[in-house]
């Protein structure tokens, strides 16, 4: 099954190979080809991480909400995930391995050049390596010492009688005149040293073969910071405001931080322990991702920026119209700092309203009586309640009579 990617692989970077006429060029051709194909996945990833960052204040409120019960922590987070369409499953953070599982055939294709690249059968390489003295089966990287050796032009027609005498033959009659690893006269074919102290001697292909795993880590550890923070600054608040706090605490920035060191040191691991072809292609491809991730960063973040814009606008809106009330409100206690209010009820007003019409058009017809020399007889006062409030009909109570219980009322 390893075949179906490999062998492509193989006719790609052996095409790129004769294109550029360089083999570190071809890989960074390469890592340029496959990071493009790669872009919708990448794109995908990148839109569902900074989805998930989006909603880390709305996670966070959740755990606040279900402190101790970690299922419906669970349930609700799902729940919102799925309404928001941020599920880390297909979306999310698994979408970033896909890079680092395409390491895998381009190690085979890299480790093993007479078949990926020059489309020559295992029992010819292993003809090949034999002839060259080279044992096939103890030397792992056997097939490029074999094809980068200065002796395979020399030894060549010992190799054709050998695999004629085993019945085989060349399917590629460039085979023998193998492939240049050198890129910037470092040796891509050959494993870095990191034991710096034991050379015995400080040439530039050791110096060199050693920075590129040294260099592609460090490019990770970087390209790691610099997502961790793009992706943070997204953490807004309820006002659209950026929320630092809460994005530090969220289990995404936890993971990141993890991943930050974790995964440079596998880098590392890695970049020593196989040839310095596969680090620089890590290394190339490391630098088009964080190029990527910048752009993308920028692109959805304007959608982003517009709904924070909208709730920084609204926030504002709302501070104004509290601040006016306020200074409505200092303005009264100001005019009436005594705190003494007038009863202002709709029924007292109108009452009032109603007494004040009534008054002005008695003062009217009064006026206008005494210009014409119409004399009018006031109406007798009617006699008020002693006790209750006699505009009030529900209210008057029991009038006060002080000669109600006097002797004469008693014998009348």
């Amino acid at each position: 099954m390893d075949k179906i990617i490999t062998i492509p692989f193989g006719y790609l970077l052996d095409w790129l190979y004769q294109f550029s006429g360089n083999y570190g060029l071809a890989l960074i051709i390469f890592a340029l080809v496959v990071q493009l194909v790669l872009l919708p996945i990448t794109a995908k990833s990148k839109k569902s991480m900074m989805k998930m960052s989006r909603l880390t204040p709305k996670m966070q409120a959740i755990k606040e909400k279900y402190p101790n019960d970690q299922q419906k922590q669970n349930e609700a987070i799902q729940q919102l995930q799925r309404e928001e369409g941020a599920s880390l499953g297909c979306g999310g953070c698994l979408w970033s391995l896909v890079p680092m599982l395409i390491l895998i055939p381009l190690y085979g294709v890299i480790r093993q050049p007479i078949q990926y690249m020059l489309h020559e059968t295992q029992d010819v390489a292993k003809t090949i390596c034999t002839t060259l003295g080279i044992d096939y089966d103890v030397n792992y990287y056997a097939e490029i010492v074999a094809i980068s050796s200065s002796k395979l032009q020399e030894m060549g027609e010992a190799i054709q009688a050998a695999l004629a005498a085993a019945g085989q033959s060349l399917s590629n009659p460039d085979t023998l005149k193998g492939l240049n690893f050198q890129f910037l006269g470092i040796d891509l074919g050959l494993i870095p040293e990191w034991q710096f102290w034991a050379w015995d001697s400080w040439t530039w292909a050791r110096i060199g073969g050693a920075l590129i795993p040294l260099l592609s880590a460090g490019q990770q550890i970087v390209s790691m910071k610099i997502s961790q923070r793009m992706n943070n600054s997204v953490v807004t608040d309820k006002n659209g405001l950026e929320d630092k706090a809460t994005a530090e605490k969220s289990q995404q920035n936890q993971s990141t931080k993890m991943m930050t060191w974790m995964m440079p040191i596998i880098s590392l691991f890695i970049g020593f322990g196989v040839p310095a072809a596969l680090s620089l292609y890590w290394l190339i491809g490391g630098l088009i991702r964080m190029i990527e991730d910048i752009i993308l960063t920028k692109h959805y973040r304007k959608v982003y920026d517009a709904e924070d814009a909208e709730r920084l606008k609204k926030h504002l809106a709302e501070e104004a119209a509290l601040a006016e009330k306020e200074r409505i409100r200092a303005e009264r206690r100001a005019a009436n700092p005594e705190g003494i209010t007038e009863n202002t009820s709709k029924k007292k007003m109108q009452q009032k309203k109603q007494k004040e019409d009534q008054a002005a058009k008695a003062a009217a017809k009064k006026e206008y009586d005494a210009k014409k020399g119409i004399v009018t007889e006031e109406a007798p006062k009617e006699n008020k309640a002693l006790s209750g409030i006699a505009d009030r009909p529900y209210c008057k109570g029991r009038a006060y009579d002080p000669n109600r219980y006097s002797k004469k009322n008693t014998e009348e």
